[in-house]
């Protein structure tokens, strides 16, 4: 499509959305064929309309990580701890799908795809484009990895989806673009993640772990699968996803597996041999079939052939499953109704939407996750939290090095400070959003590797970052990145203290021009409370811009006496309870007592006050202190929190929490964010879809956090906002509890076989620090606060902005990045939820061309969220709903939401 048939516009009109805009440096534009995406869907296999179909999907389900490393995956190294090699699964799939032409397999981790492309020759290479374009090997999901849908923040999950999406899009074209998404093993499902994969375009959604409670219910109402309106915001069916729950797990029904780590016996159809089981297998088949049957809606029914690392030795199970298909479909002249077929998700997906049928609507999250009365999987919320907030200002250091690649230019990746790049911390960090990576609940070598890989990606991208700024300041100079930074550096109108750790006491902080700022030097406690010296600025003989801190009346709303802080923690279960013998572990959280244990009744206390900031520092015991602090100006309490290292020579582990109590008559409900972007209504003790019988009162309400909890009433609201994933609750009025830190003793028994206990550098413990914003308003002014901090907080610039004009309050630029050498990929974002601000949640006009100080913008096309789709050719499965309403997505709207792209013709773009 050209440019000059676009419309012709300067401004952006946003709403409650992300828009995704494609910068091009040439007036050229690339078009899919929509016609694959036709032949696609017309290569499923055909069913039988009077019969019951049993779509068998043949998967693998790797693991970007977990109990080995992403390298000793691939390779099939260290098998003395798992026997699994991703190579050889391809190399042995490939060989059994050229075999036969009705067979079938899907794969998800582009991580590990993209690694075995790059090693195949061109004979190869065609082979597999063949199966693609025939439908015979599907992608689904098709991000980089799996991510993980509690501890991720959205910005990371659309990077790492973007990333897996461009490589299947640029390899494959359509025919590689996965219709379905995949999330089979993640430990609970956000509201936002279905947001999301709507709005890049996905027809459905599948999924394996439901809460036990959860499930029972819906096996009982045959309402394993519905449509989730996921958003509050988003005008229906933009945020809409046709979803399903999957009936085993990601497992193959019991007796069915037939892969080389499974002891099920195959199929043994010799009739002259005395162990022939034919019969017995076809018999046990339908009744399984017919069983699933009556838990959902139509004539057609899903099973999942494979399960974790499964298809090494793929002959194995198509050699069986060729036999059950012929067999099971033999007795059809006899009478059965059951078709056997080898299929994907997306073919029993269109199964499905033919059908017709008028569907159940979901509207909250399927979070927390148990699989058992005293099994509740939101321990993990808070596991590894040093990790967690690495992963998050890695995320931070991600959008800078990609913004200073744009504004850079070409010298940015190659200049005088050597060769640096974006791509090496943009695939760590994908790697880094496995639902066994940020989440905490990997082996500790493999969170080890995790670290090893995002502090590669900072190494490169400080160079980048140093050849940038070199070229647009026309300085070079040396250049040192301070690691142990506390607080990063603002840009524009957003207004930060900044604090440096020190030696000495002498020190005078200057403008670019030479003006001197105010700054203090003081004291502060070091974990092992030896006293360091903390500066509350920046040295500025390097050119690096600061804004002033402001002075005057304070108006912070906090009164004496209306927030108390507590620091507390849980005893961990170890298993030895006459209710249950399941202890915390990486995964669980299961306190063995539902009162928390002050850490102390008393703190030492030092106080300090100048003409930067006020603070009170406390010292609970060696392994606990915090310190409150209030910058003058600042409308918000910062609370900086210190654990470590955990004792356990009580032989009990232990989970630290924060607990705010407040005069707040919250009346049992609080909100929680879901991976950073709209907040959901939580109500303790209570599912909005079934009758919950609570067994945990701590950890069955325990919620993960990304950014940003709450409390209210009609006069106040208690927001805390967080700098890294965590667990939190309210478990009385006006009371806000967030978990910090754990060290536990026992394996809870899930998998990762080993205890969660980090060693920290010396082996005694690891120490972790953070810090919670806090915010007390009237709830109409909260979210005016509370979203202009959760930005700064979660994507706290470092360095340097590039824009020349501050954006609206409610305009947040997501993405600038580098997209080819013709073009850039822009995102942005309107960041307030309908209705929560009177002024922010109003459609608001950004102008693109005046947006950037060395780019000039000439020309726009709209796409998608994951950037592997233009907008006005993107076309969904339309859904009737039980409110009636047909949901359908075409590529055109301009309702509030994630995606999209304003067309528009422009001028020259370059660099200069």
């Amino acid at each position: 499509m050209s440019l000059s048939n676009t419309m012709c516009s300067k401004d952006l009109l946003i709403a409650y959305r992300f828009f995704t805009l494609m910068l091009p440096l040439l007036c050229f534009c690339h078009r899919y064929d929509l016609l694959s995406l036709y032949f696609l869907l017309q290569s499923c296999p055909a069913t039988q309309p009077s019969m019951l179909n049993v779509h068998l999907v043949p998967h693998t389900h790797d693991d970007v990580g977990w109990l080995k490393t992403v390298d000793q995956y691939y390779y099939g190294d260290r098998n003395d701890i798992q026997h699994a090699g991703v190579q050889y699964i391809l190399d042995s799939v490939l060989e059994q799908l050229l075999a036969d032409p009705t067979r079938r397999f899907i794969y998800v981790e582009t991580a590990f795809f993209f690694r075995w492309w790059r090693q195949q020759d061109s004979a190869t290479r065609k082979a597999v484009t063949m199966l693609v374009n025939e439908g015979r090997l599907e992608f689904v999901n098709g991000g980089w990895c799996m991510s993980d849908e509690a501890t991720t923040h959205y910005s990371a999950v659309i990077d790492q989806m973007t990333l897996g999406l461009r490589f299947l899009n640029d390899t494959f074209g359509a025919c590689g673009r996965p219709r379905v998404a995949w999330h089979i093993d993640p430990f609970g499902h956000a509201r936002e993640h279905a947001s999301m994969f709507a709005q890049m375009g996905y027809d459905g959604f599948f999924f394996g772990r439901l809460d036990y409670q959860d499930k029972a219910r819906r096996i009982r109402d045959k309402d394993m699968e519905m449509v989730w309106r996921a958003s509050e915001s988003l005008t229906p069916p933009t945020a809409d996803l046709f979803t399903g729950v999957l009936p085993n797990g990601y497992n193959p029904p019991a007796g069915f597996c037939w892969d080389q780590s499974c002891n099920d016996p195959p199929i043994r159809d010799d009739p002259n041999l005395e162990d022939y089981n034919v019969d017995n297998v076809v018999k046990r088949f339908i009744e399984i079939a017919n069983d699933q049957a009556k838990m959902y809606r139509t004539n057609h029914i899903i099973m999942t052939m494979g399960s974790d690392f499964q298809y090494e030795n793929a002959n194995l199970w198509y050699k069986n499953m060729d036999k059950l298909i012929r067999y099971v479909n033999a007795k059809q002249s006899q009478g059965s109704k059951v078709n056997v077929l080898y299929s994907t998700p997306s073919c029993y997906l269109q199964g499905l939407h033919q059908a017709n049928l008028t569907w159940s609507v979901k509207m909250d999250d399927f979070f927390p996750y148990a699989d058992g009365p005293h099994d509740f999987w939101t321990g993990y919320f808070t596991s590894r939290p040093a990790l967690k907030r690495y992963e998050r200002l890695s995320n931070s250091l991600l959008q800078v090095c990609n913004q200073l690649e744009v504004l850079g230019g070409p010298n940015s990746r190659k200049g005088p400070y050597g060769e640096g790049d974006s791509d090496t911390l943009q695939e760590a960090m994908s790697v880094a959003q496995h639902h066994d990576a940020v989440s905490g609940t990997e082996k500790q070598h493999v969170a080890n590797d995790y670290a090893k890989r995002l502090a590669r990606g900072w190494a490169h991208c400080e160079t980048l970052v140093s050849n940038a700024l070199a070229t647009l300041s026309s300085w070079e100079a040396p250049r040192e990145y301070c690691l142990s930074l506390n607080i990063s550096v603002i840009c524009l109108s957003i207004i930060w203290p900044v604090r440096l750790p020190v030696n000495g006491s002498d020190y005078m902080v200057l403008q670019p021009h030479g003006q001197v700022l105010d700054s203090q030097v003081s004291l502060i406690m070091a974990a092992s409370s030896i006293m360091v010296s903390h500066c509350y600025a920046i040295k500025r003989s390097v050119r690096i811009f600061v804004s002033s801190l402001l002075k005057g009346t304070q108006e912070v709303g906090f009164q004496p006496g209306s927030l108390k802080w507590k620091a507390e923690g849980y005893n961990a279960s170890d298993g030895n309870s006459a209710d249950s013998n399941q202890p915390s572990g990486a995964y669980i959280f299961r306190p063995n007592s539902s009162t928390p244990i002050i850490v102390s009744q008393t703190a030492k206390t030092y106080t300090l006050k100048n003409s930067v900031v006020q603070e009170v520092q406390q010292e609970f015991s060696p392994w606990v202190s915090q310190v409150v602090r209030l910058y003058w100006g600042s409308r918000e309490l910062e609370l900086e929190w210190t654990v470590g290292p955990i004792p356990v020579e009580d032989s009990l582990g232990k989970e630290v929490i924060t607990r705010l109590d407040t005069n707040i008559n919250s009346s049992g409900y609080f909100y929680t964010d879901s991976n950073g972007r709209e907040m959901l209504e939580r109500r303790k003790d209570f599912r909005p879809t079934w009758d919950l019988k609570q067994s945990e009162p701590v950890a069955g309400n325990y919620y993960p956090i990304n950014s940003r909890i709450y409390i209210k009433d009609k006069v106040n609201q208690l927001t805390a906002v967080t700098d890294r994933s965590q667990g939190a609750s309210s478990l009385q009025d006006g009371s806000l509890e967030i978990m910090l830190h754990r060290r536990l003793l026992y394996d809870d028994v899930r998998g990762v076989g080993e205890p969660l206990s980090e060693p920290g550098d010396d082996n005694k413990g690891l120490v972790v620090r953070g810090r919670l914003l806090l915010a007390l308003t009237p709830p109409k002014d909260a979210a005016d606060i509370h979203r202009p901090l959760a930005e700064a907080l979660v994507l706290e610039p470092l360095l340097f902005s590039g824009l020349q004009a501050s954006l609206p309050p409610a305009v947040h630029l997501l993405t600038l990045s580098q997209w080819d050498q013709e073009s850039v990929l822009l995102r942005l974002e309107h960041q307030f939820q309908v209705t929560e601000s009177p002024t922010n949640s109003q459609p608001v006009t950004v102008n693109l061309k005046k947006l950037f100080s060395t780019l000039e913008v000439v020309g726009v096309s709209e796409m998608n969220l994951s950037a592997n789709q233009w907008k006005d050719e993107m076309n969904r499965f339309d859904w009737k709903t039980s409110g009636g309403i047909v949901t359908f997505s075409t590529g055109n709207t301009n309702e509030k939401g994630i995606f999209g792209m304003c067309q528009s013709c422009l001028h020259k773009c370059e660099v200069f």
